[in-house]
Parts: C-alpha cells; sequence; structure tokens
C-alpha cells in the first residue's frame, strides 16, 4: 500500500506542478496590424495590375506606330515618282528597284489598282510632251506587267508639261519634270500588306 500511496503522491504533485505553470500566451496578431498588411497586399496587387497593363498598353502603341510606319513607307513606295532621261521613254537602271518594290507591293495587295501618269518637262510641242508622257506611262506599265502584275490592274495617263513638280527653266528642273507619277486608285493605299521576303 506504501507503493500505491507514493505512486499516487507522485501523480499529484506532477498534477499539481503542471497546473502551477502559467500557460503560454498565444501569438495574438492584433486586428489593426492584419487589416494594413491585407491593405497593403491589396494595394501591391492593384499596382502589378496596372504595371501590366501600363506596359502591355505601351506595348501595343509601339507595334501600332510601327505598323503605321511600315505602311506609311509601303505607300511610299508604291507612289513614289520614276524619273526618265531627256526625250526618252525607256526606263533607267536607276528605277527598275523602285519598279521592282512596286511590283513586290502590289503582288502582296491584289485589291489595289493604280494611275501610271506621265509627264515631260516644258521643252518641246504640248502634242509631242503629251505622246513622250504616254510613252513614258506605258513603259513603267509594261515593265509592271513583265513582273507579274496584271494590265487590268494598272491605268495609265499623261499629262505632258501640264504639271510641272519643279519651276524653273533650267535641268535641275527639266529633270525633276521627266517623271511617271503613281497613284493608287482602287484598294486602301494607308494598309497596305509588306510582301513577302
Amino acid at each position: 500500500m506504501r507503493v500505491a500511496h507514493m505512486v499516487g503522491l507522485v501523480a499529484a504533485a506532477a498534477i499539481v506542478a503542471a497546473c502551477g505553470k502559467k500557460p503560454e500566451p498565444e501569438a495574438v496578431t492584433p486586428v489593426a496590424d492584419t487589416a494594413a498588411a491585407n491593405a497593403r497586399a491589396r494595394q501591391d496587387s492593384i499596382d502589378a495590375a496596372r504595371r501590366r497593363a501600363e506596359e502591355e498598353a505601351a506595348r501595343r502603341r509601339a507595334e501600332e506606330e510601327r505598323l503605321a510606319g511600315e505602311r506609311a513607307a509601303l505607300k511610299s513606295d508604291l507612289t513614289s515618282a520614276i524619273h526618265f532621261d531627256y526625250d526618252q521613254a525607256q526606263v533607267r537602271g536607276d528605277d527598275q528597284a523602285n519598279l521592282d518594290r512596286k511590283a513586290a507591293i502590289l503582288q502582296a495587295n491584289p485589291d489595289v489598282k493604280v494611275r501610271i501618269a506621265g509627264n515631260a518637262d516644258e521643252r518641246g510641242s504640248d502634242e509631242y510632251n503629251l505622246a513622250l508622257g504616254n510613252r513614258r506611262a506605258a513603259a513603267a506599265k509594261r515593265y509592271l506587267q513583265n513582273k507579274g502584275i496584271d494590265a487590268g490592274r494598272m491605268e495609265i495617263v499623261s499629262y505632258g508639261e501640264e504639271r510641272p513638280i519643279a519651276q524653273g527653266s533650267d535641268e535641275a528642273a527639266y529633270a525633276q519634270n521627266r517623271r511617271d507619277d503613281f497613284e493608287v486608285t482602287a484598294g486602301n493605299a494607308d494598309s497596305l500588306a509588306a510582301p513577302n521576303r
């Protein structure tokens, strides 16, 4: 019985010792700190979403500007003039690359049609210059046809000496006025597709 009594006393002492010990306080986060942390996290999330949206908008603007620049360059290539030597209607070697670019753009944009306008400088009679302008426009049309552009997509007209772009009676002005102009008559010249490279 003594052993049982001893075991009982030891157990009672252990219980008293355990009960006498102060419990560890639970970590309590103040409500104000939690609310502030939640508000910061929410604001950080909003700021990150705003930054992503601004970056995406900037990327889209840059892409739109790039495409607009490309389309402007294509339109400029398609409508740029070619020039001729005095009293000549043959396409010059330095203008063949210009016409090759036009052909590639026209092939990539089958709905586009152009008018080729032949022009001459002021030397020569009105009748002669009208005929010369017509031969110049026809030469450019033939060149483009040989590059695979359907003749039905190109019309020609001659203005002779009626539409000079350079005033003056010297060789510099004459050289600028001996030209073929190109004008888009059908299709959208402001949204041209780039040729396949």
